[in-house]
């Protein structure tokens, strides 16, 4: 197989990147990154690859063109087991999503990180930039992987209150004892007895499970609201927070973007050219509308 030029000039191998996961097989992640590799003119191919358990993916991950991997649910908590090594930030949220390949051969290693975090982080402090407003109090809804990483994106952006609620208290306990070296997450039994409003709200929970009246006393005079649910689009928390004046919403596509950009970094060094990538989410969009294809994002 031949070899393409980089953006450097230097050759580049073939490389293969894959989103290992379960119910994924319409995700929008391989339009994204596709455009992206594009872009660059590189050699690299991403795609879709599902197994109802994390050792479906092995004969992937062993090949010797693997040179990274989304991890979307249920394969976050369990990919540990097949890497080399986990960044800090990886370890201490205790979920990994993104799977990154350096060396080869004998010195070949397969690194463990999270950019669900980062992203979420970004959307933050861009929000705070834009408005100029300082945001204190958070409340993250859900105690899964996803939450883990927002409950550590809002203590990295300065948000001293951090709630959590989830339906299961002692999940919310646990996750709260998992970071409490690091910082502290105040539990709560339900959204009612939250004892202020939050001004950095992000939902965790499938869309599905919940209806606008759960959230109809969250919002106070302004904030920030990001629903990493996708399904629908249009969730019951946005749609909430929405007939509120003073808050900004966030999409699941949007933070499904800001994750991917870190992603695209880690694998290629080069800068994402996220104007790309968006027109290809878009075009995507539009094909969907037309009945041209189903939609997930992920």
């Amino acid at each position: 197989m031949t070899q393409s030029a980089s953006p450097s000039g230097h050759a580049v191998a073939p490389k293969n990147f894959h989103i290992f996961g379960s119910g994924i097989s319409f995700s929008i992640s391989p339009t994204i990154h596709n455009a992206g590799f594009m872009h660059y003119d590189l050699p690299y191919k991403y795609d879709v690859r599902e197994s109802s358990n994390i050792d479906g993916v092995a004969r992937f991950i062993s090949d010797k063109q693997f040179s990274g991997a989304s991890v979307t649910m249920p394969h976050k908590l369990q990919v540990h087991k097949f890497c080399t090594e986990q960044t800090d930030t990886a370890r201490l949220i205790g979920a990994i999503n993104t799977l990154v390949v350096k060396g080869d051969g004998n010195g070949r290693r397969i690194i463990g990180d999270n950019t669900d975090w980062s992203g979420l982080h970004r959307i933050i402090a861009d929000y705070a930039t834009r408005t100029g407003q300082r945001s204190n109090i958070g409340l993250v809804i859900g105690a899964g992987g996803a939450s883990r990483a927002a409950l550590y994106a809002m203590h990295k952006a300065g948000i001293r209150s951090i709630y959590l609620v989830n339906r299961t208290l002692a999940t919310a306990e646990k996750v709260r004892h998992d970071f409490k070296a690091v910082f502290d997450i105040i539990v709560v039994p339900s959204l009612e007895e939250l004892p202020q409003h939050p001004d950095v709200i992000v939902g965790t929970v499938p869309a599905e499970t919940t209806t606008e009246d759960q959230f109809s006393a969250l919002f106070g005079e302004r904030g920030l609201c990001i629903d990493m649910s996708y399904k629908p689009r249009q969730t019951p928390l946005l749609s909430v927070a929405q007939r509120n004046e003073g808050w900004y919403t966030v999409t699941g596509v949007e933070v499904l973007l800001a994750q991917a950009y870190d992603q695209f970094y880690l694998w290629t060094g080069c800068e994402p050219p996220k104007e790309k990538m968006v027109e290809a989410v878009a075009q995507h969009e539009r094909e969907r509308a037309r009945g041209g294809t189903k939609g997930g994002l992920l």
